[in-house]
């Protein structure tokens, strides 16, 4: 029997490492490499980056594939020779990773029986040049790989049954063992770090058989390793059914390589909720469990109460092998927030088990270069980014909030972030996919985690212009993230009002503000300047000036009539401004007083606002009139970049978190004239386009005159996604009836007049 955990805490601090996304993996014959993608392959001044967060380790790649792709003898060690001299030059321990959810260079396989000697020869080189290097990790998470690649069929050698399976894990655990056993010859003092996925599956009685086959399979990789699978291991009769030689599994008992630290990765896919119901749950999570139809689900889209989440995973693995432990991959594809509430839940759970005497050593932030394509698992380039703690979309990688965590965390220092209030999706209500299941007795008896219980009220971001499309856009989109919001009236802030802005500032203390507010008729302001001015230019100054003083982040918008159209190229955010009308002199006027008064806040430029929740846009009035058979007139020499307003939200927020500053374009980044624009959004929702009227601008009767061309580009990132999968979505939306909606943008108004 094993002895009860000591509730003595190590005595050495939770340290925090980094990890950088570096598959290298295989799809019949394509190779998709996320170094090449995420550019670090190119970037050597990544480490500086990297070593400026604080870490002590990092999950580093010195892969067989990249580096000895035809063999030892043709290898090219200068990429690892310049990367891990800088590391070691910065105080950053490498975990030296050889082979990355990967197959090997293209001579060898997971199925290949020499696969193992071939790779411990490569990791016998590596050792024999970098003699210090310590830790390594030979193989990343043998057990999912082998599911991946021996039973699901997604990656290479595409197997889809249980013999392949096992072979493609005995195959990467014989290889760590050779691997170790050849790097120990140089370095003796060589440690293991084995990583995995630490997940669990929850069912209903009727798949618990299927479940607890699956909770014992999780654990195979670490098992093989420790030499404890035997006759009498659990999983015996499975593996030695699949019709491989039991002399095979029992050599990893005659030859253990115990890991020196396990490293759990863990994910909110990692969790896992059976169902013998398939019918109850998206078509996408049907599948089938040996011949019975199922549904097998992420556990926070379907339990009605959470998990505890990764604390309890923990100390299984500690009870099960008691030696040491690392988070080795801690990261969520979400908004920012959720980001930062990601990675708290999993640093307070490892605190909280090194309370209750687990050997946690440390928490790895992974993806530090974010990570492209793992929606879809790595099988195609769709161009899909999760960003990290640094975006790599910006010329050179961009800190996030997330880089500001991190070095909190490393310098032992408080979390000072106010989006850290509240509960990240996967614990919020509308998290579900399906009807909500009953907690399972599985979790009934785990006391619930008082960390995971709501907060404290959190500091808002105040959002002005209650009655206008972004504005309430904003409400709708901070209610869908969690994010504490006041949505204010010009009668509860009119930000050309020094007191009142003062006034307001005082009574919601905003960590942020959102300026959505200001003068939009753009005609009209031809001949009332004075009002046009007063709402555009002096009351973001007044309210820059106040938000300096108060230390809050602004956000404020501007637009692309601040061009006079006579480039043929998008415009970027250096590109000199020199506005045709008063409208874009009170925008430009603006952008100038804002950030003389509050360097750090951010402006927004953007153009064509279209969305699914009102019904001004022209958009929306295009598809209404051709759906009516009635003709619409569009202008065809006009150009602009349209901007999908939920997109606009979205990435103005995230970057609000992040504290970003200056000039920013954001727009759905394909430029079309504005009949083109109509044209293509009738394409995209089937609507019959045979009325739409286009004719030259000058047929329109604009009062003010208007560029030709205000496309824009950006040199700072292109945030949002193209403007064809923003129509596509949009058409999804469009027209759909919301109540919540209001009743969410009454709740979050300020003040309301009475009568």
């Amino acid at each position: 029997m094993q002895s009860q955990p000591s509730k003595n805490p190590p005595p050495h601090p939770l340290e925090l490492w980094g990890g950088l996304e570096c598959t290298v993996n295989r799809v019949r014959d394509t190779y998709f490499s996320q170094l090449d993608r995420n550019g670090h392959a190119t970037r050597l001044d990544d480490i500086a980056r990297f070593a400026s967060l604080g870490i002590r380790a990092i999950r580093y790649p010195i892969l067989w594939e990249r580096t000895a792709p035809d063999g030892l003898a043709s290898a090219d060690w200068s990429w690892a020779d310049a990367r891990l001299t800088a590391l070691r030059d910065a105080g950053v321990t490498p975990i030296a990773g050889l082979v990355h959810h990967g197959s090997g260079p293209r001579h060898t396989s997971l199925i290949d029986p020499d696969f193992a000697t071939q790779l411990a020869a490569y990791a016998a080189a590596v050792a024999a040049r970098y003699p210090w290097l310590e830790y390594y990790t030979p193989v990343n998470e043998p057990c999912t790989t082998a599911r991946f690649s021996g039973l699901y069929g997604v990656w290479y050698p595409h197997g889809h049954d249980d013999r392949t399976f096992v072979q493609t894990l005995l195959n990467q655990c014989r290889a760590v063992v050779l691997s170790m056993r050849a790097i120990r010859q140089t370095n003796p003092n060589a440690k293991l770090v084995q990583t995995d996925d630490l997940g669990k599956t929850y069912s209903t009685p009727e798949l618990a058989h299927v479940a607890d086959f699956y909770n014992e399979r999780r654990w195979l990789a670490w098992d093989l390793l420790c030499g404890k699978v035997d006759p009498e291991h659990t999983l015996w009769d499975y593996l030695t059914g699949t019709g491989i030689d039991a002399a095979e599994f029992l050599w990893f008992r005659d030859n253990p390589c115990p890991p020196d630290i396990i490293g759990a990765n863990y994910y909110v896919t990692s969790e896992r909720w059976l169902d013998h119901r398939p019918q109850r749950y998206p078509a996408n999570r049907r599948g089938t469990a040996g011949d019975r139809p199922c549904a097998d689900i992420e556990a926070s889209r379907a339990l009605a109460t959470p998990t505890p989440g990764i604390g309890p995973l923990l100390q299984e693995a500690w009870d099960r092998y008691r030696l040491p432990l690392a988070v080795t991959e801690a990261h969520i594809d979400a908004t920012r927030e959720d980001q930062l509430r990601w990675l708290r839940e999993i640093w307070e759970a490892a605190r909280r088990a090194r309370d209750n005497g687990a050997d946690v050593r440390a928490v790895t932030v992974w993806s530090l270069l974010g990570s492209f394509d793992w929606n879809c698992l790595v099988t195609q380039c769709h161009g899909y980014y999760e960003p990290g703690p640094f975006d790599v979309r910006s010329p050179a990688p961009r800190p996030t909030a997330l880089a500001k965590m991190m070095r909190e965390l490393s310098a032992g220092s408080a979390l000072s972030h106010p989006a850290l209030h509240g509960q990240g999706w996967w614990r919020r209500p509308g998290r579900f996919l399906c009807p909500p299941v009953a907690t399972p007795a599985a979790l009934t008896s785990i006391p619930a985690d008082p960390h995971h219980l709501v907060r404290a009220p959190a500091a808002p971001i105040l959002v002005i212009g209650a009655t206008g499309t972004l504005g309430r856009a904003f409400a709708r989109i901070c209610k869908e993230r969690n994010l504490a919001c006041r949505l204010l009236s010009r009668q509860d802030m009119d930000i050309a009002d020094a007191n009142a802005v003062e006034r307001a500032l005082e009574q919601y203390q905003p960590w942020a503000v959102i300026n959505a507010s200001g003068y939009v008729r753009v005609d009209d302001a031809e001949r009332e300047p004075d009002l046009c001015f007063r709402e555009n230019t002096l009351g973001p100054a007044i309210l820059a000036a106040a938000c300096a003083r108060h230390g809050v982040h602004l956000t404020t918008f501007s637009s692309d009539l601040v061009f006079d159209g006579k480039r043929d190229a998008p415009y970027v955010e250096s590109d000199r401004v020199s506005p045709l009308n008063v409208y874009g002199r009170s925008k430009a006027e603006a952008e100038a007083s804002v950030l003389d008064r509050h360097p750090n806040a951010l402006v927004v430029r953007s153009s064509a606002f279209f969305g699914p929740w009102d019904s001004h846009n022209f958009v929306t009035q295009a598809l209404c009139a051709l759906e009516r058979g009635t003709p619409f007139v569009a202008a065809s020499d006009m150009t602009v970049s349209p901007t999908y307003v939920p997109d606009l939200v979205n990435a103005c927020l995230d970057l609000a978190v992040d504290g970003e500053s200056g000039v920013w374009h954001l727009s759905n980044g394909h430029p079309v004239t504005w009949a083109e624009l109509a044209l293509r959004a009738a394409e995209r929702a089937g609507i019959d386009a045979s009325r739409l009227q286009a004719q030259p601008s000058s047929a329109c009767q604009y009062r003010a005159p208007r560029p030709g061309y205000s496309a824009m580009g950006s040199e700072r990132a292109l945030l949002l996604p193209g403007l064809d999968s923003a129509l596509d979505r949009y058409s999804q939306a469009r027209g759909v009836k919301d109540a919540e909606y209001e009743e969410l943008v009454n709740a979050t108004v300020g003040h309301r007049r009475a009568g």
